[in-house]
């Protein structure tokens, strides 16, 4: 989920932690469970911080090792420490169990994302990314929103935010049925289809399209019931030259490989005597294009001159980065 909606969640989150009798009890403990599920609902997110240095390593570890098993154990444990030493009277049990449940409710509603995370590891490395959710979905956020408004005009806030998660869970319940629809359809259209990856918009009964069989992709987008395919290319090996093999291990490449289940690749001779091998994520088809990508430009001898992987809405500024990162 994004930014904004965990933090309603978390501060939704510390008005329901009033149904234990001993946080609705002692000021302090309410002081630093509220603290707790606000940073707690938050801090998974720690790692975005790895944009300072470079898409390649952000696209790499988002939602990666912060997300992991160890980290849901270990970052209420360093909340509850260092708020402890903020409000000594504070009941350390209960301010524990509450971040606990911020911070697991962070990584459990993430992997209802089409992005996911790898909240298996260390067990495993697979983002598990059931993409029924937007990253940002309006009802969720706006419920959250309501609620809170509630409670500020004072509504009891254990009632209003436990009507509030059932009515939430329901959504997740009806999202997984219409989620299950949009696939029968899409196989219905491509009855030959291998594997198919239906994410979510913001719009409910709009959703992003993207497959495979084994002879060609497929992107396009469902609304209700209705498939509608707008391209179509034919699966192609990726060649397995010196020159690709090295643009491959590029960090930029590489990353993204590791992130994109679905993606189709082109090579292209440039003006200046260099080779632009760009890969491409079908999963994201905006506005006739696929923003996602990873290019590398490589010369005559498979060194990789400059190479970028990330979100590009235009050629130019594609351009503008590659000729960034070769200056660089």
């Amino acid at each position: 989920m994004d930014s904004g909606t965990h933090l309603v969640m978390g501060i939704s989150l510390g008005g329901l932690a009033l149904v234990d009798p001993v946080v609705a009890s002692e000021p302090a403990t309410f002081t630093a469970v509220m603290a707790g599920m606000i940073i707690g609902s938050q801090i998974p997110d720690i790692d975005t911080v790895l944009k300072l240095r470079n898409n390649a390593v952000y696209i790499r570890h988002h939602r990666g090792i912060t997300h992991s098993i160890p980290a849901v154990l270990l970052w209420p444990i360093l909340l509850t420490i260092i708020l402890s030493f903020i409000l000594p009277d504070a009941n350390v049990l209960h301010l524990w169990l509450w971040t606990f449940l911020a911070v697991f409710l962070h990584v459990f509603v993430d992997i209802f994302n089409a992005y996911g995370t790898q909240a298996l590891r260390p067990f495993s490395k697979k983002w598990v990314a059931l993409g029924v959710i937007n990253t940002f979905d309006p009802i969720i956020f706006g419920i959250h929103c309501f609620g809170l408004l509630f409670w500020a005009f004072g509504a009891n806030p254990v009632i209003t935010f436990s009507i509030m998660y059932v009515i939430i869970i329901g959504y997740y319940v009806l999202r997984f049925a219409v989620q299950g629809a949009v696939k029968h359809a899409v196989h219905s259209v491509i009855p030959d289809e291998n594997y198919v990856i239906v994410a979510p918009t913001m719009r409910f009964f709009e959703w992003r399209v993207a497959a495979a069989s084994d002879t060609h992709y497929y992107v396009g987008r469902a609304y209700r019931r209705s498939v509608t395919i707008y391209d179509k290319f034919k699966i192609h090996p990726i060649p397995q030259t010196p020159m690709v093999q090295a643009a491959l291990k590029d960090s930029n490449l590489d990353s993204f490989l590791s992130f994109s289940p679905l993606y189709r690749w082109e090579i292209s001779e440039l003006p200046n005597g260099l080779t632009e091998v760009r890969l491409i994520d079908l999963r994201y088809r905006s506005d006739n294009r696929y923003p996602f990508v990873a290019v590398a430009h490589m010369d005559e001898d498979n060194n990789v001159v400059t190479s970028y992987t990330g979100w590009i809405f235009s050629e130019d500024k594609l351009q503008k980065k590659l000729q960034i990162g070769s200056s660089q």
